[in-house]
């Protein structure tokens, strides 16, 4: 039994280690999103099986070396589920989300790209919206995305919209106060897939209204990233706002 507690720890080890590497690899450009996602399932795919052997073998655990054997069984077990667990969860997540990469806080008229368009051009998802379709499905899915409102003068909010945007880390590649358009990219944490927003401020009759668009380049939907990204903006600019 020792011996098969062996295998489904080794296997459970190299299993964590392929899911843990199918991001990174997409991000260094050793192969494609494609490719990254075949290995991260497959990878899933063996931790499931190594965690099953290593249960298998705790159970038949006996006689000589049998403590030796438990204690790589549990191991195996752990580290198998723990590395089915990760990319079940983000899958899981992915499901329970309409297939969409574009998001934005004005569904009739989103903001567009301009000094973007450029890097924009070879990318598999266009930079056009996707019209009522797309609309309909973000309304179910993110009904707290909505135009931001502050009584703050447009100058004012942009300098604290172009420094929030330079606090979450995103590139930024445009900023225009006179025209209140700033544009920006940001990388998503595993995958390292980019994604650009971007942000139009327009004088309100109180103050500023605030709109922001996030699209992805890749991907036919995003796993919720975009809409979280656009949360997280507008909570950095509310904080440096009213703080």
């Amino acid at each position: 039994m020792t011996n098969l507690a062996r295998l489904g720890f080794y296997v459970s080890v190299i299993a964590a280690l392929t899911t843990a590497a199918a991001g990174p690899g997409v991000r260094l450009e050793i192969w494609d999103f494609i490719t990254g996602f075949g290995v991260l399932r497959w990878g899933a795919y063996s931790a499931l099986a190594a965690a099953a052997v290593s249960l298998i073998s705790l159970a038949l655990a006996r006689g000589p070396g049998a403590r030796r054997a438990r204690i790589l069984a549990v191991h195996g077990v752990l580290f198998g589920l723990l590395a089915f667990a990760v990319p079940w969860s983000h899958r899981y997540s992915a499901y329970n989300l309409p297939p969409i990469h574009d998001i934005s806080t004005d569904l009739e008229n989103p903001p567009g790209f301009v000094e973007l368009l450029a890097e924009r051009a070879d990318a598999p998802n266009p930079s056009e919206y996707g019209g009522p379709e797309i609309a309909s499905q973000q309304r179910a899915a993110y009904p707290d995305i909505a135009p931001l409102r502050f009584p703050d003068p447009p100058p004012r909010v942009f300098e604290a919209a172009l420094d929030s945007a330079a606090q979450l880390g995103w590139r930024i590649v445009a900023a225009d106060s006179g025209q209140g358009r700033i544009e920006a990219s940001d990388r998503t944490f595993w995958f390292g897939f980019v994604d650009d927003v971007a942000i139009r401020l327009q004088p309100a009759e109180a103050g500023t209204r605030v709109d922001l668009r996030s699209v992805s380049r890749v991907g036919r939907g995003d796993a919720g990233a975009n809409a979280a990204r656009i949360r997280a903006f507008s909570e950095r600019l509310r904080q440096a706002l009213e703080g």
